[in-house]
């Protein structure tokens, strides 16, 4: 719609908007959309959201589809911000937050980067999508090309939730579980993809899941009455979601909707699985892959990340850290934020509250902060972790 260009997040070559691509031609980084902000704020202001659709699309001027009639769409986004207030009473923080994205379709976050990702498929011409996935993007992916009309093949670790395979089964799409990781995943799909005529829609190696994953930053504005949070703990497998909202920022930025001011960005990951947690404490801009990942939070199993310097140059603007936490925790917090507050989180989700004590214990938020955890998805995807 406002879409002038691709460009690459690294050596900001920039490139064609209109064909399907995956990296950036010369260094192979991740290609960012870019809008003609002053065109889209002509009919895209904060007044003009109110009776809009209550899903991700009400940001349409700053989203890619061109033509309406490609989006496809199963009502993704405009999730509740949850006000927590047993849990923040319990942990001295009167401003706590939940932000639970379990309530979108497919039942996590990864629907809205799909919604995204396969309307821009249909509108540029693909037949054949496929993805590697830890699981919930898996079922998103297969979800929205099934409403869609477009293949859909799936490569999951032969240890994805169970929970994850039956649902891309039961939406039409063609699952195969391999042994390892999901870079092994990863590695199968890259090999396959150019004969068997697919087009990778992996985590930032195609520009648009994560303008889906953006909306969560203009949702969250717009749910505190244009007043962005103080601290903004999120899980990280890929960390589209985190990239997404930092681009959502700026964006948000140059409309005049918000000022310069951003809050502290927290990465959590499970401490055997913290590429980016390793690099943050290292003082790397680039993420080696970790070895041996292994955690009951299937989303946080990413031992590499090609947006890792995306994540860690967002983590360190904005003054904040990265942390770990033990799948034990983990667990332990999916009970307790659940006792609190009703929510069954996905164990990723979950993992946001221990890290939250530890940046209590530290000195790092106090009482009088306003906090934002994210719920990434529903626990009963995950219930093998809880058996």
């Amino acid at each position: 719609m406002n879409v002038t260009h691709l460009e690459c997040a690294a050596c900001h070559l920039e490139h064609e908007a209109r064909r399907l691509l995956n990296l950036c031609r010369e260094c192979g980084k991740p290609l960012l959309v870019r809008y003609d902000l002053d065109q889209a704020a002509r009919t895209l202001t904060r007044e003009s959201l109110v009776g809009r659709r209550a899903d991700l699309w009400r940001y349409r001027e700053v989203l890619p589809v061109d033509d309406d009639a490609n989006i496809v769409s199963l009502g993704e986004g405009w999730t509740p911000l949850l006000h927590a207030e047993r849990l923040g009473k319990k942990l001295g923080i009167d401003r706590l937050y939940i932000k639970d994205e379990s309530q979108n379709p497919t039942q996590s976050f990864k629907a809205r980067g799909m919604s995204a990702a396969v309307s821009m498929a249909k509108e540029l011409g693909a037949r054949k999508l496929a993805v590697p996935s830890a699981g919930n993007a898996a079922g998103a992916l297969a979800a929205y090309a099934a409403r869609a009309g477009i293949e859909c093949f799936i490569f999951m670790p032969d240890d994805t939730p169970r929970a994850n395979i039956v649902e891309c089964e039961q939406t039409g799409a063609r699952v195969t579980l391999l042994p390892g990781l999901i870079t092994d995943c990863g590695a199968e799909v890259a090999r396959r993809k150019e004969a068997e005529g697919w087009f990778d829609v992996s985590t930032l190696k195609e520009p648009y899941r994560v303008e889906g994953k953006k909306t969560l930053g203009y949702e969250l504005a717009e749910q505190f009455d244009w007043k962005l949070p103080d601290v903004i703990i999120y899980p990280t497998g890929g960390g589209t979601g985190l990239i997404g909202m930092w681009k959502a920022f700026d964006e948000m930025e140059q409309l005049g909707w918000i000022g310069a001011k951003r809050p502290r960005m927290v990465t959590v990951q499970a401490s055997a699985c913290a590429p980016i947690v390793t690099a943050f404490k290292a003082g790397e801009r680039f993420a080696a892959e970790f070895a041996n990942a292994e955690t009951v939070a299937s989303g946080l199993r990413v031992p590499k990340a090609i947006g890792d310097f995306l994540i860690l140059d967002a983590i360190r603007a904005s003054g904040g850290t990265a942390l770990a936490v033990t799948d034990e925790e983990l667990l332990a917090a999916t009970r307790e934020v659940g006792a609190a507050e009703g929510i069954f989180c996905a164990p990723e989700g979950a993992a946001c509250l221990p890290a939250l004590k530890q940046l209590q214990a530290a000195g790092e938020v106090g009482p009088t902060d306003r906090v934002v955890l994210f719920n990434t998805g529903a626990g009963v995807k995950y219930l093998e972790a809880f058996s």
